[in-house]
């Protein structure tokens, strides 16, 4: 895991290796390491505050370390620690506003603790690993990821908090979250390849997918000034979505015993096809309408940019019919970063982008064409 350090060219990166190092650029145009700590243990996940230089290190034996780093990004002193978790910690934020640091990890365990003395004010147990965590400062709102593919959220309070509601729609593990706070959408990335919009200030139970990815959604990162939505996977590529059109609902899929537009049954529906003296016939769904239809029905692909599908998928034929070629209009790129992608962070003022893949290779790119 790894950060731009905001007004530098440096990067911060954490590494199973137990070591914390500060890149910064030299004369020469290559990065080299101004400081290389070593922690106790693995260290799991990374935060830091540019305006107070404070760094959280979340570790595998569930403790969270906090540093200084000097002005020259030369050296870096240690804090305090927090006794988060018994396990794993797999994300930590820090709220200066609040004074918090949040944190979730593989004990199932969603905490706070405060960052001016150190003491834990509450926590949330969930039912299964917490993989990735998101918190609102103005309504004091947390999200966490877990692995069974649910996202809770979680009230922050003053004597404690509440769950709030549970939003479940993905089939895999959720791995990444992103929060856009000036429309408060939620964005979930999973191992179902799939990445899904939750309009949490609506209170509608809105919800938008984004099918772009052949493979682990792993990160996603939003640049607010522009409004896009970054995300990486296993498949290597990063998709730049374009988060300021106004998208539609995915339709829920709807049941049926016969399709729906031709009556024929499915294989599934002994008695229509005994009356009929015919074979059923496989069921399919048109990602446009929703409606169960057969092969016959739904033979024409395309993709729906509006509802997220930025590649084909079959659609029934009447629905074919009335997709224009501006409903087709890509609303994201693509670009082959070259490896498998686990994290993202960018430096939208000076339109950086940063990469960490599988490979443990760290990747800084130059976005001023892709980020409006």
């Amino acid at each position: 895991m790894a950060v731009i350090i905001p007004r530098e060219d440096g990067v911060i990166s954490v590494s199973d290796d137990r070591t914390v190092r500060v890149w910064l650029k030299r004369d020469t145009g290559q990065y080299w390491p101004s400081i290389c700590h070593t922690m106790s243990a693995e260290a799991s996940s990374l935060e830091y505050n540019s305006e107070t230089r404070r760094l959280f290190v979340g570790l595998s034996t569930g403790t969270i370390s906090e540093f200084l780093v000097a002005d020259d990004f030369n050296r870096m002193s240690h804090t305090r620690d927090y006794l988060a978790h018994q396990n794993r910690v797999t994300a930590v934020l820090f709220s200066l506003n609040c004074e918090w640091v949040l944190s979730v990890g593989r004990d199932k365990y969603f905490t706070w603790h405060c960052s001016e003395t150190g003491r834990r004010l509450g926590g949330n147990q969930a039912n299964a690993w917490c993989t990735a965590l998101q918190f609102d400062e103005q309504s004091k709102l947390a999200f966490v990821a877990d692995y069974g593919g649910h996202v809770t959220v979680i009230k922050i309070k003053d004597t404690g908090c509440d769950v709030t509601t549970t939003l479940k729609g993905h089939s895999g593990s959720v791995r990444s979250l992103a929060w856009d706070p000036d429309r408060s959408l939620l964005f979930s990335g999973s191992f179902d390849q799939s990445i899904i919009v939750w309009d949490i200030g609506g209170q509608q139970g809105t919800a938008f997918e984004l099918q772009g990815h052949h493979d682990k959604v792993q990160a996603l990162m939003y640049a607010c000034a522009s409004k896009q939505l970054i995300s990486g996977a296993d498949d290597s590529f990063i998709v730049f979505w374009d988060m300021g059109v106004n998208r539609v609902e995915t339709p829920s899929w709807t049941d049926s015993d016969v399709c729906q537009k031709c009556d024929k049954p499915f294989f599934w529906n002994v008695k229509s096809m005994w009356e009929q003296k015919t074979i059923g016939n496989r069921q399919h769904h048109c990602r446009k309408c929703g409606k169960a239809v057969c092969h016959a029905c739904s033979e024409k692909k395309s993709t729906i940019p509006l509802m997220g599908y930025e590649f084909q998928v079959r659609v029934c034929n009447e629905c074919f019919d009335t997709i224009t070629d501006e409903d087709r209009a890509p609303m994201a790129t693509f670009h082959d970063a070259k490896h498998s992608i686990v994290y993202i962070h960018i430096d939208q003022t000076r339109k950086r982008l940063l990469t960490v893949g599988k490979d443990r290779i760290i990747k800084l790119w130059d976005a001023t064409s892709v980020l409006h």
